[in-house]
C-alpha cells in the first residue's frame, strides 16, 4: 500500500517539476517580449489596450504587476515541488525500513 502512494507521490512531483520548468521557460521569454515591446513602443500596443484611455507607465505598471504575481505563483510551486520530492523520498526511506 505504501509503494503504491510512494509512486503516486513521486509522480505528483515529477509533474510538479515540469509545470515549474515550464513556467520559468514562459517568465523569460514573456519578459522578453516585454523587454522589446517596452523598447519599440508600437502604437498599436495601446490600441489594443484602449486608445486614449491607456498610456504607457500604465501598461508598463500592470504588465510588471502581472509578471510578479506570476513569479510568486511559480516560486510557490517550486516549493510545492521540493516539499513532494522530499515526501517522496521519505516514504521510499520508510518502505525500505519497513520491508526489512
Amino acid at each position: 500500500m505504501n509503494d503504491v502512494f510512494e509512486k503516486k507521490v513521486r509522480a505528483a512531483a515529477v509533474a510538479d517539476w515540469w509545470v515549474v520548468l515550464i513556467g520559468y521557460a514562459l517568465l523569460v521569454i514573456t519578459w522578453l517580449v516585454y523587454l522589446a515591446i517596452v523598447y519599440a513602443q508600437p502604437a498599436w500596443l495601446l490600441t489594443m489596450w484602449g486608445q486614449g484611455d491607456v498610456s504607457w507607465a500604465f501598461m508598463q505598471t500592470v504588465s510588471l504587476w502581472f509578471l510578479g504575481v506570476f513569479r510568486l505563483v511559480l516560486w510557490l510551486l517550486f516549493l510545492a515541488a521540493l516539499w513532494l520530492t522530499l515526501w517522496a523520498r521519505q516514504l521510499r526511506k520508510s518502505d525500505q525500513l519497513g520491508s526489512r
